[in-house]
């Protein structure tokens, strides 16, 4: 399957996101599953993963306010409330409950979204999740980020790094702030539903002692690392990715479980 999703731009109040969904999966029996990018990026590289879960579900990518080309919002918002943003769209479009996948600063939303509006979430999943607590400054993460970007393939690194341009230094900084200042790891306790922690097993963002430790606080907590990946392992291995998600929300164990 080699065809793009449908887009269109949703507005939500004075917010406006971007809308790609794939039905073609529909009838196979599983619940739709949306993508929610992370920090500075967009629907772009949940593309091979979104391809991959199409074939077997309904999948949403999103591009959320102020990334992707989609217009910057004039005023601040911070994870609680992007989460809510999202939360209004979901309902909008007469969707949920739904599998909620998050990568990077996307576990963030999609974690908060799951607290605030559990009727809408079945499940979550948090692929390479931020920020690690020893980690986090922005130091840290950019350190991390530099280690990650050598060991990405070079078409990876040019999808997150055109990304980053189109999402400009100002609304990038003021999300960095909002996601360095998340505790992720007492948020990942007051879930509802559960939760799938999925990395790279290379990923030197979303370590192992820290995609363990949000597992372990989790409510009902599972694992999986996606062998011979980095922190972008939904683009490097999407068919291993979309097993792992399928999997979760089906209830079945994984083999890569740790």
């Amino acid at each position: 399957m080699s065809h793009r999703p449908s887009g269109r731009v949703v507005a939500v109040g004075d917010l406006a996101f971007r809308v790609l969904t794939d039905a073609s999966g529909r009838d196979r029996g599983h619940p739709t599953v949306v993508l929610v990018h992370g920090i500075g990026v967009s629907h772009r590289y949940f593309l091979p993963l979104h391809r991959a879960l199409a074939e077997r579900t309904r999948v949403v990518s999103l591009d959320l306010p102020g990334f992707g080309g989609v217009p910057k919002p004039g005023r601040d918002l911070d994870v609680a409330a992007m989460a809510g943003a999202i939360g209004e769209l979901l309902t909008a479009l007469r969707l949920g409950p739904v599998v909620l996948v998050g990568h990077s600063m996307g576990a963030q939303w999609s974690v908060e979204l799951a607290i605030q509006r559990p009727e809408l979430v079945e499940r979550v999943v948090a692929i390479g999740p931020v920020a690690d607590r020893r980690h986090r400054s922005m130091l840290a993460q950019a350190r991390a980020l530099a280690v990650d970007s050598l060991g990405e393939a070079p078409w990876i690194n040019q999808i997150v790094f055109t990304d980053y341009a189109r999402c400009g230094i100002p609304w990038y900084l003021a999300q960095l702030r909002h996601m360095l200042a998340h505790p992720l790891e007492e948020r990942v306790a007051a879930l509802p539903v559960p939760l799938l922690v999925v990395r790279g097993d290379r990923d030197p963002i979303a370590g192992v002692r820290w995609s363990r430790e949000l597992r372990d606080r989790a409510p009902v907590g599972a694992l999986v690392h996606i062998p011979h990946s980095h922190h972008v392992a939904q683009h490097a291995a999407p068919r291993a990715v979309a097993d792992a998600i399928l999997a979760h929300a089906t209830g079945r164990a994984s083999a890569h479980e740790g």
